[in-house]
């Protein structure tokens, strides 16, 4: 199973960076696997904790992705760390061992500490398309243009029907970010 949550590291000098993850799930904890180069694995690096902060906010997965990275934050009380001020709940990460890999190693976590904050108030489809959309936008480089572009058509129809206004912001957002990236990007052989 992979839960997708804001996953917060620390570098060197403390500093927060903020990102949209995946996060794998193991009995006693989560694998964070980040891709090479990203600094969500520079970090892991240099500072073996995480937290993975839980949240029905899609506007900050979608504002991570193009290019909004600040987001309030207050430090977790474990792990060195930041909790996000928006989490419904979070967990805090030690990283317990490392795999290897050429294109996402994959941080082994066990869990020091768990909190709730505010209830989960369900399930809205367009939470669901936009980080789907978000997603895509994330690897508008490695899939093909007509494979997005028939993705977002179904999402789309989920945003229409049952969004909120942060969930149309988020889905604008990473709709402009993919525009973007084929306004500039080189034709697609066929």
């Amino acid at each position: 199973m992979i839960r997708e949550c804001i996953v917060t590291t620390l570098n060197e000098e403390g500093r927060a960076h903020i990102a949209p993850l995946g996060l794998i799930a193991e009995e006693g904890g989560w694998i964070v696997a980040p891709f090479r180069p990203s600094a969500t694995l520079d970090n892991l690096r240099t500072t073996p904790f995480a937290v993975a902060n839980f949240t029905d906010d899609v506007l900050v997965f979608a504002g991570c992705l193009t290019g909004h990275k600040e987001w309030p934050t207050h430090p977790s009380t474990h792990v060195p760390g930041a909790v996000l001020e928006g989490a419904l709940a979070h967990a805090e990460l030690a990283v317990d061992h490392v795999d290897e890999d050429e294109q996402r190693p994959r941080f082994h976590c066990r869990v020091v500490h768990e909190a709730s904050h505010a209830p989960f108030k369900g399930f809205n489809r367009a939470q669901a398309a936009v980080i789907e959309a978000a997603i895509l936008a994330s690897r508008v480089h490695i899939l093909p243009r007509e494979k997005i572009e028939h993705e977002l058509g179904h999402l789309q129809i989920a945003v229409e029907k049952t969004a909120g206004s942060r969930e149309h912001e988020a889905w604008r957002l990473l709709i402009e970010k993919i525009e973007d990236h084929y306004k500039h990007a080189p034709p697609e052989p066929r």
